[in-house]
């Protein structure tokens, strides 16, 4: 949700720190921490106006945020709203997605409820022609700047209008990223299991028609043109995916960004995870898929696969290229006697298995000298922090527990990453 200290500021408000003199603000406040903005703000406001101070104030605030998505260089010269910074794409993943397009061919684009502009910018690097299209002045004010700001505004239109109402005959392939998040609302989903899920939170949307525009429109609209991208949530239900859409489901850095729903591609009907930034892709037809893993005792490894496999479904197809079996028919831990090296999911040795008991993990914690650890779970109700406060490791060396069920009884498996072997094929 917005800081309560960063509204959405005006249209006016934000054009003037396109002036000279907001500009020059705007390099005055650049690195001005937190705890110095009221007497920055009370210097400044001596020779400038308070508004615009304000808002050259708030601007460094979301740039500040936004490095952790654009990266420092980018970030320092982009413009930002709360909203935009909440909800543009992560730069890698946008830059994935472009190269993507390309590869299809495409060199122009409709870019449907743009934003910021953070995809159109992504896509105008790729060298493909955009048009991009918000329905609010506000935002596309930003994206315009930013354009400019970074030098791409040769190759990015950004155009005011309801998207449902532009024509996109005429280009390559249109790319729908729908709003997802609204007052506070969200529903209930399955626990984090095999086939993944977890809770609404942050005020995220998770009924496909509840987005704007919904999801049937969007689908619609992609089956008009030859190429075709939907931005949706990582928990869309599989039934929700349309048969003819390759489904693919984006991790970065270990966690889940989002899933992109591609039309006009060479693999129709199927499901794929890509893990960023390797670029490792898993994918396979609806109807090849392989059946879920049969459960088995835990053996010397547990392999935790990547958070895009689970939500597309392929777990079991990292099991077969280690050789293993789930601990429990509705946990995606995999499990196997041998060692093998897959992009797909992290390796790690297994020392013990205890029924869940805290006085005895804490007792073998002690043995062991334990004094850093890592706290893992799925299908538990326990929260690491929690259980490190109880067990209280102290000691030079380090070991990871998982967490979960085997077989259905909760269960503690002690160990720690695995030494890597020769790669899998």
């Amino acid at each position: 949700m917005n800081a309560p200290h960063d509204p959405q500021p005006s249209t006016t408000a934000f054009a003037a720190l396109l002036t000279a003199e907001g500009t020059a603000l705007l390099d005055a406040v650049r690195d001005v921490e937190p705890a110095a903005e009221l007497a920055v703000a009370t210097r400044l406001r001596r020779d400038h106006p308070a508004d615009l101070v304000s808002a050259a104030l708030a601007q460094a605030r979301l740039r500040q945020r936004a490095v952790a998505k654009f990266g420092a260089g980018d970030a320092a010269r982009m413009f930002f709203t709360p909203n935009g910074v909440e909800q543009s794409t992560r730069a890698s993943v946008a830059t994935y997605r472009a190269e993507r397009f390309k590869e299809l061919g495409v060199r122009r684009i409709a870019d449907l409820c743009g934003g910021i502009g953070g995809d159109a910018l992504a896509l105008a690097r790729a060298g493909i022609e955009v048009v991009a299209v918000d329905r609010d002045p506000l935002t596309c004010a930003v994206a315009r700047a930013n354009a400019a700001a970074l030098g791409l505004e040769d190759l990015i239109e950004v155009r005011e209008a309801d998207v449902t109402e532009v024509d996109t005959a005429g280009y390559d392939a249109v790319f729908v990223d729908p709003a997802r998040r609204g007052g506070g609302q969200g529903g209930a989903r399955r626990s984090p299991s095999l086939r993944g899920g977890g809770r609404a939170t942050g005020g995220r949307i998770f009924d496909p028609e509840a987005y704007s525009p919904p999801l049937s429109w969007a689908v619609a609209a992609a089956r008009k043109a030859p190429r075709a991208a939907l931005k949706i949530a990582p928990g869309i239900p599989h039934e929700a995916v349309p048969e003819e859409a390759e489904a693919e489901w984006i991790s970065d850095g270990g966690d889940v960004k989002e899933a992109v729903l591609w039309f006009g591609t060479d693999a129709p009907g199927s499901h794929r995870a890509t893990l960023l930034p390797s670029r490792a892709t898993l994918c396979a037809g609806r109807a090849t898929m392989l059946p879920d893993p049969a459960v088995r005792p835990v053996g010397r490894y547990l392999y935790e696969p990547d958070g895009a496999v689970i939500r597309a479904h392929l777990v079991a197809e990292v099991a077969a290229r280690v050789e293993g079996g789930l601990v429990d028919e509705t946990i995606a831990y995999v499990t196997s006697d041998v060692a093998r090296t897959t992009p797909y999911a992290s390796a790690y040795e297994i020392t013990d298995q205890l029924p869940f008991n805290v006085k005895k993990l804490k007792a073998l914690l002690r043995e062991r000298e334990v004094g850093v650890l890592t706290v893992k779970k799925r299908g538990s109700a326990v929260e690491p922090e929690e259980l490190r406060r109880k067990v209280k490791p102290r000691g030079p060396r380090s070991a990871t527990v998982f967490l979960t069920r085997v077989a259905g009884a909760p269960t503690m498996l002690v160990g720690h990453p695995a030494p890597a072997p020769a790669e899998d094929g």
